[in-house]
Formats: C-alpha cells, structure tokens, sequence
C-alpha cells in the first residue's frame, strides 16, 4: 500500500511519529477533522494515511471510530520472533550483498554510537534500517519498515528504564565486521544473538514495572 498524495505522505509520517513515540498513547481516539485542523491538511489526506497506517497495525478502526492501537504483553513474543527471523536473514543477506558505501554508512555509525551513548537509540534505529538496505532486498526492507514502527512503541514504553550498556555498540562494531568479512552464518548469529538480548530486557522491564495489560 502507497500513499500518492504529498500530503498524505507528510500526515503519514507525523501521525507514525506520534504513535510510535507514544506522544499518541495507545487506545487514543483518532478524529479525523481534528487532526487536519491540528496539521493543517485536507481530511483526505489525513483519513488516507490512517489507512495506511490500520494497514500497519499502529491504529485501529472499530465498527465506530479509530484508535490509536492498543499494546498487549502478547505482543512481545509475536513480534520479536519475526524480527528475530527478519533481521537474522537481512544480516545475512547484507554480509552476501553489501557494497562499500553501506559499509561505510555502518562503520560511521557504529563510530557514532561509540562517541554519544546517549542518541544510542536513535543510531540504533538508523543502524538496523542501514543493515536492511545493505541487504539490497527491497521487499525485506520494505517487511522489516514495518515492524521497527511496531517495536518501536515497546522501546518507547520501557526508555525510562533502560539502560545503554556497552556490549550494545560491541555487537553492532561485531556485526560489521562479519558482514566486512562477508561472514554470513557468523553475521547472522550475532543479529540473533543482539536481537534476543533486546527482547529479554524489554520484557522484563514490562513485567517488573507492569507497564502494559497481560492479556
């Protein structure tokens, strides 16, 4: 699903902002007229890019009205296990695939990281969008797109009690070389293995700190 209106691609990408950030909590009611107000867009284009982002499982439209998609312990399991799948073929595929210029893209993140722990989370967000498109399969970054907006909410959720350790930047500085070396079962175990380690944490946070339903 595309959106072709330039509005619409703009309304999209403030509203998954929004709700991927939790500025937009989960179970927010969504009023289209409201929202073009508050943008200053047409209805159309806001109503066209909740469509997409139903689509994408960040909203949801009941019989009557839309909301912002709730978040249910289930989730975790769900989600980082296609992840965990996603990203490990995407490792493999960029240690296969990737040019020079994506290594480059990757060293200089990993340098970044490195130097300011504290946008850790917005370069660890670039990195994986990086690993993807040095994969050079558009249709598994286009997958993959998809759910970073997904677990991006759960890492919202659980920011105020992570913690940023240094073994985080050590596996990606890892991952590049395996892909350097073009190294791919040893570039797929350690995404494996930095992905599992994400998902332990974040649900153990969610459990001590109960911070969403367990249904």
């Amino acid at each position: 699903m595309q959106l072709i209106r330039v509005d619409s691609q703009k309304a999209y990408q403030i509203l998954w902002d929004r709700i991927t950030s939790l500025e937009l909590p989960p179970g927010s009611p969504l009023d289209i007229a409201d929202l073009a107000e508050d943008l200053a867009l047409s209805q159309a284009s806001i109503k066209e890019a909740l469509r997409l982002l139903v689509h994408e499982h960040l909203v949801e439209a009941p019989p009557r009205g839309l909301y912002v998609a709730g978040l249910e312990f289930s989730d975790l399991e769900k989600i980082s296990n296609i992840r965990l799948n996603l990203e490990s073929l995407a490792a493999q595929q960029a240690a296969r695939n990737a040019q020079e210029d994506d290594l480059i893209i990757l060293e200089s993140l990993c340098q970044e990281e490195a130097a300011d722990t504290r946008a850790h989370f917005e370069l660890d967000q670039k990195f994986h969008r990086a690993i993807a498109q040095a994969a050079h399969n558009e249709y598994l970054a286009a997958t993959l797109k998809h759910f970073y907006g997904l677990s991006k909410r759960l890492w919202f959720l659980a920011l105020p009690y992570l913690d940023f350790l240094p073994t985080a930047v050590q596996s990606h500085i890892d991952l590049v070389e395996a892909i350097q070396e073009g190294d791919e079962p040893r570039a797929m175990d350690i995404m494996a293995g930095h992905i599992e380690e994400f998902y332990r944490k974040i649900t153990r946070i969610i459990q001590e700190q109960n911070l969403m339903g367990s249904s």
